[in-house]
């Protein structure tokens, strides 16, 4: 486990690996920058940025620099002129895809099945 999850996560507060999980990939972002990454594939910054319109600059960096602390996804910096930083999920990041899925289609059916279903009735 790299030094930077023990310093951001108590972990004498965790109880279970599902608290852990939620510790890594909770927050309103990342799951996102998780689903696009898994999907699209390799992105670059700007690239993350209008697919996640309402993200702030400095949050999406914040983000970018846990997950790839927490070894979930990997950054390569290119030697270029101008200089070019490109994304991508690592092996634990692959790994997450399915239950991101999961979650998706979990999700999906909720929504169409309680919430819009009580909000909008046919």
């Amino acid at each position: 486990m790299a030094t930077e999850i023990k310093d951001r996560i108590n972990l004498s507060e965790i109880n279970c690996e599902k608290e852990l999980t939620l510790a890594v990939i909770g927050g309103k972002w990342k799951l996102i920058i998780l689903w696009h990454l898994g999907h699209e594939g390799t992105k670059r910054f700007g690239e993350l940025n209008k697919l996640i319109p309402h993200i702030t600059k400095k949050m999406l960096t914040n983000q970018l620099r846990e997950l790839e602390d927490d070894q979930l996804i990997s950054r390569k910096v290119y030697s270029e002129v101008p200089p070019r930083v490109e994304y991508s999920l690592t092996e634990y990041g692959i790994s997450l895809m399915p239950v991101l899925q999961m979650m998706y289609e979990w999700g999906k059916n909720y929504g169409e099945s309680v919430v819009w279903k009580k909000q909008y009735p046919k």
